[in-house]
Parts: C-alpha cells; sequence; structure tokens
C-alpha cells in the first residue's frame, strides 16, 4: 500500500486494519490539516480515531469529506527479462567494438586518439537502445 492510499476493499468493512493502514489515514488527515481543510483540533480527534481503529469500517467517516489523495508518481522504469538480455547483448558487443578498435590504436602508427569518434557513437547507440527499451515497456504496461 503506497503513502497516501486508504483501504479501499469495501467487499469486507470488517477485515482488520494493518499499521500501515492506520498510519495511511493519519498522514492523510495531517496532509488534509496542512492545507487547512481541518482545524487542528479536527485533524487530533481524527487522528486518534484513526490509531483506535480496528476494522476498515472506523476508517471510512474519518476521511469521507476529504478530496481524494493524489495518484502515486510513477515508480522507476524497469526493463522486461527479453529487453534486457537484448541490451546486454548490444552492450557486450559495442564493449568488444571498443576493444578492438583500442587494440588497433596500441598496435598503430598514429599518435592521435581516432577510437573516440566511435567509442562515443558506440555509447550513443547503447544509451539510445536502453531509453528505447525503457519507454516502450512503460507504454505497454
Amino acid at each position: 500500500m503506497s503513502e497516501h492510499t486508504v483501504p479501499t476493499r469495501s467487499a469486507s468493512p470488517g477485515l482488520r486494519l494493518s499499521d500501515a493502514d492506520r498510519e495511511a489515514v493519519a498522514d492523510r488527515i495531517r496532509a488534509a490539516a496542512a492545507e487547512g481543510r481541518l482545524t487542528l483540533e479536527e485533524a487530533d480527534e481524527r487522528q486518534q480515531a484513526a490509531y483506535a481503529a480496528k476494522v476498515e469500517a472506523d476508517l471510512v467517516p474519518l476521511t469521507a469529506d476529504l478530496p481524494a489523495p493524489p495518484p502515486a508518481p510513477p515508480g522507476p522504469r524497469t526493463l522486461s527479462p527479453d529487453a534486457r538480455r537484448r541490451l546486454m547483448i548490444h552492450a557486450g558487443l559495442g564493449l568488444a567494438l571498443v576493444l578492438v578498435v583500442l587494440v588497433r590504436w596500441v598496435v598503430g602508427p598514429v599518435s592521435f586518439f581516432w577510437p573516440g569518434g566511435p567509442i562515443f557513437w558506440i555509447a550513443v547507440s547503447v544509451a539510445a537502445h536502453y531509453w528505447y527499451a525503457t519507454r516502450r515497456r512503460s507504454r505497454t504496461t
């Protein structure tokens, strides 16, 4: 349960509460008081009732007249196992190519660092692959 959610299992209002359920309602009451929606006395009474609540039905009237909490921010983007495997293959091939280019530069007669260009574009391709894979994953879920 996230920080600003309230239990919403209306099918079983007699369900026992956890400490996290009580704390989420108390947080919501504190936020309402901070916004000026509740007086300090009202907030204190409601918080005491929230911490004394035993079942979900006890919490419902405490926040019924308050606006719904804002939605939780999206979590970090993750890759599916298949997308992660493809990205690791891409990164491994890029690393192998960087090593080949660096070895060629070390054994060659050229004194300036010419592998900088190819290494830059290999890094850009791996970063773009990661960016695309995370955006694609978030659109499909």
